[in-house]
């Protein structure tokens, strides 16, 4: 009795082999795709406990609720008018300062070392962690407008729309700032904070976030003048209460692209030298 074995020819043979090929081929590839993973995981923590961002807006409700009632009314208006375009700004810049910090547990867990030899584009890195920050500013403006609506603010919908637009190049790039501070201070988280604390409040209280500058000495309005975030608050203001003088918006504007595009460079060069 004879038996016929029938052996695959090579084009089944390689049949397997082609349709991985193709479906490997097929996936997104480049700078873009591999940012856009890196954002996927980066907000994976805050879509599965988004009360963290609720837990964020303490200290910025608790400047709401205790620190508004104490300043006098404006000309315009409610001094709410005036404070929360502040606050949301002041807000962006706590959130994206402490983006570092996260990036330094992963540092000292040993995850970062792991993260630095997969295939992901080291500056995609850097990118994909910076741009995580336009969520929480979204989510955190929107929690401080829903709060100070009902208490004698004037809600201009454009105008704060326009205002958080403003604001994403600056959480971005202070965002990347922080995290080429985190890379930077490697395992000694000390020098983060020490350094992270040091910069932002003088940031803060030099853009007349929380006190009006006018009748300032003169060497404080000078610091003030050479501080980017003055410029972003008073656009803020002007936005928020629904007018928009062109050299305000465009001066503000300005000084957030001037942080983004900082930012983002130093931290990618940051990033591209970690070991």
């Amino acid at each position: 009795m004879t038996v016929e074995i029938s052996l695959p020819s090579d084009r089944a043979a390689t049949a397997p082999a082609a349709a991985r090929r193709t479906r490997v081929a097929s996936r997104p590839v480049g700078l873009v795709a591999d940012i856009v993973n890196v954002l996927v995981r980066e907000l994976q923590p805050v879509l599965r406990q988004p009360v963290s961002v609720l837990f964020a807006m303490v200290q910025p409700l608790v400047f709401l609720g205790l620190f508004a009632p104490l300043l006098p009314d404006t000309p315009s208006g409610s001094a709410l008018q005036w404070f929360v375009p502040g606050i949301v700004s002041m807000t962006a810049l706590m959130s994206a300062s402490f983006t570092g910090a996260n990036l330094s547990e992963e540092i000292i867990s040993g995850s970062f070392e792991r993260l630095l030899v997969s295939p992901v584009r080291r500056s995609s890195l850097m990118i994909g962690k910076a741009l995580r920050e336009m969520v929480p500013l979204l989510l955190q403006t929107l929690i401080i407008v829903a709060a100070v609506t009902p208490f004698a603010f004037d809600l201009h919908v454009g105008g704060v729309l326009l205002g958080v637009v403003v604001l994403v190049p600056f959480s971005v790039g202070l965002g990347a700032l922080s995290l080429a501070l985190a890379v930077a201070a490697k395992e000694q988280s000390w020098v983060f904070w020490t350094v992270q604390q040091t910069v932002i409040f003088p940031l803060l209280l030099l853009a007349g976030v929380l006190l009006p500058l006018e009748g300032a000495p003169g060497w404080l309005r000078t610091a003030a003048d050479l501080n980017p975030l003055t410029y972003i608050v008073e656009a803020e203001r002007a936005l928020f209460a629904g007018t928009y003088p062109a050299e305000t918006v465009l001066s503000g504007i300005a000084a957030s692209l001037v942080v983004g595009v900082l930012g983002l460079w130093v931290g990618v060069r940051r990033m591209n030298r970690a070991s």
